[in-house]
């Protein structure tokens, strides 16, 4: 599909996702799963509002995703999961579905908003990933604000980060809650280790997707997951489809899960909902992957599969009213 392609405004959609776990209505109150429908509304409605203006899928993407970065309910930006360190290593990609550009940096501590600095090496850059103190170099070079570290923090990551230390080795998906962890902090669950993302088809049919993280909580310095990865973690072709996973990295880095769903749609010719059940359900559970993903094809079809209890997720299309959820 190519850039002149025109999608109706009901069909221009994005969905986004604020990662996958262990998320148990148990563990939840009325007020605090409300505060998390509430922000899932809030970014999906500015991402609804630039693609109903005629804006593009990338610009929705990145909006929506520093949205969540912004968001401390979220592991990503603001409210980032600590190192074994007691440091933040924040990762992001972006790619544009039109073009197969992609932008991405990996363990960053100083970007305020990582999904912008891997637009701007998109963007301004020869390269596709940008790591460490060089990512940071660049992107504020390209006029992306960076922060101080204690930027990140918040009383609930920190404490999380001990509970984790002192648990040595212990490592959940972001969300995934343990009756203990209920008890101490029933939407902030111990050893989480997770990641928000956004998908979006713009009203020229072009698609693009966006993933960013703070990676896992306790961590060991220097690791990087598969939200980074183009087709890993993130993947957009306007030929197939957008994707943006959340989950066991390594499972989706063994797996290049986000772009064996494009390969099956494309190859194998099957849809959208069967290429994404196929390995959310079945291919990643042979790599005790554990997590899910939002996808989107040219038509505005939507799949948001996932293998466990819960996925904060949500799509919106133009003209319709956003829609959230949490559990299965």
């Amino acid at each position: 599909m190519n850039n002149s392609t025109n999608t109706p405004a009901n069909v221009a959609t994005i969905a986004i996702h604020g990662g996958a776990g262990t998320i148990l209505r148990s563990a939840m109150n009325t007020a605090q799963e409300q505060a998390y429908h509430d922000a899932l509304t809030e970014i999906l409605s500015a991402g609804q509002k630039i693609l109903a203006a005629g804006g593009s899928a990338l610009d929705a993407v990145a909006c929506a995703v520093s949205m969540l970065e912004d968001c401390p309910l979220f592991n990503a930006g603001k409210g980032a999961v600590y190192t074994h360190a007691g440091t933040h290593e924040l990762d992001a990609a972006i790619m544009d579905g039109a073009t197969l550009d992609a932008g991405a940096i990996a363990n960053v501590g100083h970007v305020r908003n990582p999904i912008l600095g891997a637009r701007a090496v998109m963007e301004h850059s020869e390269h596709i990933l940008l790591v460490g103190a060089g990512a940071e170099t660049f992107v504020a070079q390209h006029g992306v604000e960076l922060v101080e570290p204690d930027y990140f923090h918040t009383e609930a990551r920190h404490a999380q980060w001990l509970r984790a230390r002192d648990q040595e080795g212990m490592l959940l998906l972001d969300h995934d809650a343990t009756s203990k962890a209920a008890e101490i902090a029933p939407i902030d669950p111990d050893n989480k280790f997770g990641t928000v993302g956004a998908v979006a088809v713009d009203m020229h049919g072009n698609l693009a997707a966006a993933t960013s993280t703070g990676g896992i909580t306790n961590k060991r310095v220097g690791r990087v997951g598969d939200s980074p990865l183009i087709g890993a973690g993130c993947y957009a072709n306007n030929r197939t489809v957008a994707v943006s996973a959340t989950g066991t990295g390594e499972a989706f880095m063994r797996t290049v899960a986000a772009y064996d769903i494009s390969a099956r749609m494309e190859y194998a010719g099957q849809s959208l909902a069967d290429a994404a059940e196929q390995v959310v359900m079945n291919l990643l559970p042979r790599y005790q992957g554990r997590g899910g993903l939002i996808a989107i094809d040219a038509e505005g079809n939507v799949a948001l599969p996932f293998n466990t209890e819960g996925m904060y997720r949500g799509y919106a299309k133009v003209g319709a009213a956003p829609l959230t959820a949490i559990y299965k």
